[in-house]
């Protein structure tokens, strides 16, 4: 590998490995990717702005609105109906649920910092549903970079019924994160490196790798979104968005583009021939301006 040259890393070489990962046919897929180092333009972009069904993704800005709110060492009590963005309630579900520690809580109370944890690492949703009741659905929307919108809670099927829906893209992914790094709270970071859910990006990478991962999933959705640290090059932030396809499928499709991004981390300080750092380049967003197959939510499921 090359370590001469005007990069930021001492690069010359573009990321090409990346970018034809990024870029490669996945039969039955649409894959997003946006990848660069931290505070700097993207590396590589594909479809980085086509909008997905964002699942789990929101918990990110869930996170970010509930620290702008000083709202973290709050206690709130812990239940399970809550209002829908249409008017009336919704009652979450705990058959749908990835984490019991805030259902055994039920009319007890925990920190808002405790239920983000939940909500971060083992992907709650009733813990995701507390915290957005208490910061109000606005203050969620309002901490979402453009590309990630958030519409309804998780689970206010009367809502999902009613045409709302979540989005996130692979580039707002990356800028969430970002958010969350700007801060300079490391607690923030916590839960992501905490991850339960870790058989996306982060298995993809050498084994103890530090890595903090956000990831969401429904049927013929799986999306992860990653701070890298790696020991002998900067870190970098990479999202991968997959719509379509069995699970597994979109899994493999994220390995190969978190294999290839690792191959080539010490080249992210060079823009890949191709990848728009601004707006939407030939690669990108759906130019029919509506939300791209996949952006809606799974028919019976959230």
């Amino acid at each position: 590998m090359s370590t001469t040259g005007g990069t930021q890393d001492g690069s010359a070489e573009a990321p090409a490995r990346l970018a034809a990962a990024a870029a490669a046919r996945y039969e039955g897929l649409e894959v997003s990717v946006c990848c660069g180092r931290l505070g700097a333009p993207p590396a590589v972009t594909h479809q980085a702005d086509r909008p997905h069904y964002a699942a789990s993704m929101i918990k990110l800005a869930v996170l970010l609105a509930a620290h702008r709110a000083g709202a973290l060492d709050r206690a709130v009590t812990v239940r399970e109906e809550f209002a829908s963005a249409v008017g009336g309630t919704y009652r979450a579900d705990r058959a749908y649920d990835n984490d019991d520690e805030p259902w055994h809580h039920l009319g007890g109370e925990m920190t808002l910092r405790r239920l983000c944890h939940r909500m971060i690492c083992s992907s709650s949703n009733l813990a995701t549903s507390v915290v957005v009741e208490h910061l109000g659905l606005g203050q969620v929307a309002a901490a979402c970079p453009e590309g990630l919108v958030v519409q309804r809670p998780i689970g206010d099927r009367a809502a999902a019924e009613a045409g709302l829906t979540n989005t996130v893209t692979a580039r707002a992914a990356v800028q969430v994160m970002q958010a969350l790094l700007d801060t300079g709270d490391p607690r923030l970071l916590r839960p992501l490196r905490e991850q339960r859910y870790t058989q996306e990006i982060p298995a993809a990478l050498p084994p103890g790798t530090p890595v903090a991962n956000k990831n969401g999933w429904v049927t013929g959705v799986l999306h992860d979104v990653a701070l890298v640290e790696p020991p002998e090059a900067p870190p970098y932030l990479l999202a991968v968005c997959v719509a379509g396809g069995p699970e597994e499928s979109a899994r493999s499709a994220i390995h190969r583009v978190a294999e290839a991004g690792w191959l080539d981390r010490q080249r992210l300080g060079q823009v890949a021939p191709g990848a728009g750092t601004t707006g939407a380049g030939p690669a990108e967003a759906d130019p029919r301006g509506a939300a791209a197959p996949g952006a809606a939510a799974p028919e019976g499921e959230e």
